[in-house]
């Protein structure tokens, strides 16, 4: 059931309504439609009303490559998405730039001098010591806290649902499964220093992905019926990392509850909570090469030809989304690259599909940061409604 995100005259957040109900405002001139960047259509009133809220939590399930994420009330699933991290692109870029760096220093000095004569650099202070993330997990997280944000300007969200990882390696089979608290994983990496970013925002609540108690996460997406697909992560469809998301906020009205008799442990789920059809959308940053005053290879003569960077020569902005025109054929993308004469035009996997003339490349939207696409209609978790 598809719920309208509101926002108040002044712009805080209000309960989403029914679209039915949006468009009456909107057609009476109560209401008009108000732009964000996650692409959800929202409306803000016109005019003076209550600011009363019911709880809405929202369920984080973070990743290494991806990470889902779900708004749910305890009628409705608002919201899903499904994160494609920039871990892969930021390591490999890292690890470019290392190389770079060595190349240029060893072209600079000169190997003919005595070795206390060479332009060796001295280091400035002791960079083995430092408590700072790496870039990779530190651009994974921003991406989170990215979404999250622009989340409850949405939304009027109370709490938020965290899953710790909590890495472990079997001693038979030497893989790591996320069960206990020995061993290590990328995602552990940062965690502390999410759960401080988004305390900032909400209160957050921490859970397990599999607990022996039966209060972990798997379980309760089990108990509430909903379908994971285990074999292929890397599929953008709510089942892969946006199901863990809903079932994490789902926390926010289902509760866990043991009881003891003379002879056994037992124990259940409490609560009412129902999971709905809901938007969902894909959201990625644009992969961006920054400026780079040094390539790989010297050029001859000692002109360097101009490479990264997100400045174009046609009044375009690299991430732009943008519609193009070439033999009679429409093309809506983002604006990832020019020459002198066109600009280059990239699909939502930053995949081109085409170079087109400047003349004929209109812009939609200017960049903010993230490529957003949100499915056409509502997206099933194929889940049963639990109710105790």
């Amino acid at each position: 059931m598809l719920r309208v995100p509101v926002l108040s005259k002044s712009g805080k957040p209000l309960m989403p309504t029914k679209p039915s109900r949006a468009r009456r405002w909107l057609r009476d001139g109560k209401a008009k439609v108000v732009h964000n960047n996650l692409g959800c259509f929202a409306i803000q009133l016109t005019f003076e009303t209550g600011e009363e809220t019911q709880p809405i939590a929202v369920g984080i399930d973070p990743g290494k490559c991806y990470s889902g994420i779900g708004v749910q009330s305890s009628l409705t699933t608002l919201w899903m998405s499904h994160l494609v991290l920039p871990f892969k692109t930021v390591k490999e870029r890292m690890e470019l730039r290392r190389v770079m760096r060595r190349a240029r220093r060893g072209r600079r000095i000169n190997r003919k001098l005595p070795y206390s004569k060479r332009c060796h650099r001295q280091k400035r202070f002791n960079n083995r010591k430092q408590a700072k993330l790496p870039p990779s997990i530190r651009a994974n997280k921003q991406l989170e806290l990215r979404v999250v944000k622009e989340l409850f300007k949405l939304f009027p969200i109370s709490a938020i649902h965290y899953e710790l990882v909590m890495a472990d390696v079997d001693r038979t089979s030497g893989r790591k499964s996320a069960r206990s608290g020995v061993g290590f994983s990328p995602v552990m990496v940062g965690q502390r220093q999410m759960l401080t970013w988004l305390s900032e925002l909400a209160p957050v609540i921490t859970h397990q992905g599999w607990q022996r108690d039966g209060n972990g996460t798997s379980q309760l997406r089990q108990w509430l019926g909903l379908i994971k697909d285990k074999k292929n992560k890397d599929q953008q469809t709510p089942a892969t990392h946006a199901v863990d998301g809903v079932a994490l906020a789902a926390f926010e009205f289902i509760q866990w509850r043991e009881w003891h008799s003379d002879n056994a442990k037992h124990g259940g789920w409490c609560g009412d909570v129902q999971i709905t059809p809901a938007p969902f959308a894909v959201i990625r940053r644009p992969p961006i090469s920054r400026r780079q005053l040094h390539l790989c290879v010297p050029s001859k003569g000692g002109k360097r030809r101009k490479y990264g960077g997100t400045v174009t020569r046609h009044g375009f902005r690299k991430g732009d989304k943008v519609i193009a025109e070439k033999a009679g054929k429409t093309y809506i993308g983002w604006c990832s690259g020019d020459t002198k004469t066109q600009v280059s035009v990239s699909d939502v996997n930053w995949k081109r599909l085409g170079q087109f003339t400047a003349k004929k490349v209109q812009l939609l939207q200017r960049s903010t940061g993230l490529i957003v696409v949100p499915s056409t209609g509502l997206s099933s978790l194929t889940a049963l409604s639990g109710t105790a």
